[in-house]
């Protein structure tokens, strides 16, 4: 007899092992099924340990630029030993914690490969055994893999994904990027103050092409005074082994073609969905992902899919709160999905961060509003900690004082972003947000003088 779950979730990253946990607290009988590591893709081959790389980066950029503090620092030297060790540590205790959730929550954890069988049962791969479970729900959080465009050549050379960069044995001398992403910059990032020689192969005519065209010029402008060279209208169109190096003829705009030797290639042009847990039944699509309707269900009623698989966001705090409201749907609450207001960070060492709309969504969607905008030059903090390159752009509509967006460029604007985001899910307005007292001295003084800048009362 088959052991029966109200609802079983396929995948244990962000999205799917926050449903488990939110399920079981509800009551529901849980099963995760997780073929690698709890955690999924972001804890264990991206979010998590970029930014302990990046975090390395930029304590290697402050130490490099200490002299202009009266700090004098000799013989700086990485150890990628070290570097290794202590994101493995990271993974290791939030792995452990992840578990020991799960445990509390009494939710059933598979070790194993799932795939669903029919809409009320799921077969589970492991190891040792292939067995079934019956199931009332099920949830789809498969998440993705990378995507390897055709170019010439390249399945036979050794190249790394974004999966696989930070298994690398040692620092390359060289390092060529394909993709200016959000992934490929922060890598890019990562790599140089490592001491690699960088350069990003980006197909658009700029860096982060989904983010706000001057946030973006300003991010390209600071990544190349740091050494990192950009190659824009480009197109890597054939890969060479060339004994210890690797060979790229690239195609510029023009027809223009440049060759490039590299020690390590990465290849970063995005992710596409795994569907492996979803091919024994007859799903709708949308386009290469699985197609999902406002309450995340997908055409066949009992079952829901969640994360990069549906495409849209592929951001893992999206993947979460997708989750959480697929529990409230299974538990016959009818709530939509909201994507509204959803926070968007690009952690390079001159950060990006955004909200809402952005300009040129406002623009193709004849929007009307306002833009204003702040320089982080103005703001005191940022002085004293010597990095004052950036701004913010608030958008507004000119009736209300609504917030329609924000986009920020500069220090920990990361973190800064979720006030922002507050004010936007509290519908509060400018009015409000040039009232609202902020500390002094703090870089997040900069949402009162841009907000007091668009009601004609700038203070400095």
């Amino acid at each position: 007899m088959l052991t029966t779950y109200d609802v079983t979730i396929i995948g244990g990253g962000p999205g799917g092992y926050v449903a488990a946990l939110r399920a079981a607290s509800e009551g529901l009988k849980v099963a995760l099924i997780e073929a690698e590591h709890l955690g999924g893709t972001c804890l264990n081959k991206g979010c998590i340990p970029s930014k302990t790389y990046l975090k390395n980066a930029e304590l290697l950029e402050d130490i490099k630029h200490s002299e202009s503090r009266g700090i004098f620092v000799k013989d700086i030297n990485l150890s990628l030993d070290g570097l290794v060790g202590f994101k493995n540590n990271v993974l290791n205790n939030l792995r452990n914690g992840i578990s020991s959730l799960l445990k509390s929550k009494k939710v059933d954890v598979f070790n194993g490969f799932g795939t669903i069988k029919n809409p009320t049962e799921v077969v589970i791969q492991t190891a040792d055994t292939v067995h079934s479970i019956s199931t009332k729900n099920i949830i789809v959080a498969t998440g993705s893999k990378p995507s390897i465009p055709k170019i010439e050549g390249l399945e036979n050379v050794q190249y790394h994904t974004t999966d696989t960069i930070f298994d690398i044995k040692e620092i390359p001398s060289s390092l060529v990027i394909v993709g200016g992403g959000v992934i490929g910059v922060e890598l890019a990032n990562a790599f140089n103050s490592f001491g690699s020689n960088v350069t990003i192969v980006e197909y658009s005519d700029r860096i982060i092409p989904m983010e706000d065209s001057e946030a973006s010029k300003l991010l390209q402008k600071h990544l190349k005074k740091s050494g990192i060279k950009i190659l824009t209208n480009a197109l890597l169109k054939k890969v060479e082994n060339n004994g210890a190096s690797t060979t790229l003829t690239i195609e510029e705009s023009g027809n223009n073609s440049l060759a490039l030797e590299t020690d390590q290639l990465l290849v970063a042009v995005g992710r596409t969905p795994n569907l492996s847990a979803t091919q024994n039944l007859d799903f709708q699509h949308n386009g290469p992902f699985l197609k999902v309707n406002d309450y995340l269900q997908t055409n066949i009623a009992n079952i829901y899919a969640i994360g990069d698989v549906i495409g849209g966001y592929q951001l893992a705090h999206v993947a979460s709160a997708e989750g959480l409201n697929c529990i409230e749907n299974i538990l016959n609450k009818q709530k939509k999905m909201d994507y509204n207001i959803i926070p968007r960070c690009i952690y390079t060492n001159l950060q990006i961060a955004s909200v809402g709309y952005a300009e040129q969504d406002l623009k193709n969607q004849n929007i009307d509003y306002n833009v204003f905008k702040y320089s982080v030059q103005g703001i005191g903090k940022a002085q004293t900690l010597g990095k004052t390159d950036g701004f913010v752009k608030l958008f507004t509509d000119p009736k209300y004082g609504e917030i329609l967006g924000i986009c920020m460029i500069g220090p920990n604007v990361t973190e800064l972003i979720s006030q922002g985001s507050a004010y936007m899910h509290l519908e509060g307005t400018v009015f409000e947000m040039a009232e609202m007292v902020q500390p002094h001295p703090s870089l997040s003084e900069i949402f009162m003088e841009v907000a007091n800048l668009s009601i004609g009362k700038g203070v400095h």
